[in-house]
């Protein structure tokens, strides 16, 4: 009974957690997986923006094209029925009050009794100032961008 008391004994070790590095198979496919979305999200980002700048180099370029004025008002009703009819069918044959109530956006009215009454009867004034102008150029660039894009309205 000696020897065994005079066995150096020890107690139950128990084997190491794993290690977090290298990482097992299963967590790569989903940090790939995170890889893919993140970089599908932003080549999607990236191409709607580029196409807004077109769509808006093309109204820029267009009304600048136009002479001063009333030729202007004429090419911004333009470019805004064609954005119209690529939202919804038959909004660019609208008339009026209807037209200018299609153009306001939700919560605002901004064509109906606004600066963008102009586009009613500008293209047929004789004379233009170019503040009234240069007002509905901008409300009608940011409209024609949202019609366009086919973001909410």
């Amino acid at each position: 009974m000696s020897t065994a008391t005079s066995l150096p004994l020890r107690d139950v070790h128990l084997p190491p957690y794993p290690s977090w590095w290298p990482l097992p198979l299963g967590w790569w496919l989903v940090l790939g997986v995170l890889a893919l979305i993140v970089l599908a999200l932003w080549a999607w980002r990236a191409l709607r923006r580029r196409r807004e700048r077109r769509w808006l180099q093309l109204f820029d370029t267009t009304v600048e094209g136009a002479a001063p004025g009333t030729a202007q008002v004429a090419a911004i009703a333009e470019l805004l029925r064609r954005a119209a009819r690529r939202r919804q069918a038959g909004a660019e044959l609208l008339q009026g009050q209807a037209w200018l109530e299609f153009l306001d956006a939700p919560g605002s009215r901004a064509f109906s009794d606004g600066d963008g009454r102009l586009l009613l009867d500008g293209a047929y004034r004789p004379t233009l100032a170019p503040d009234e102008v240069d007002r509905l150029r901008s409300l009608a660039r940011a409209r024609f961008l949202t019609l366009i894009s086919g973001r909410a309205r």
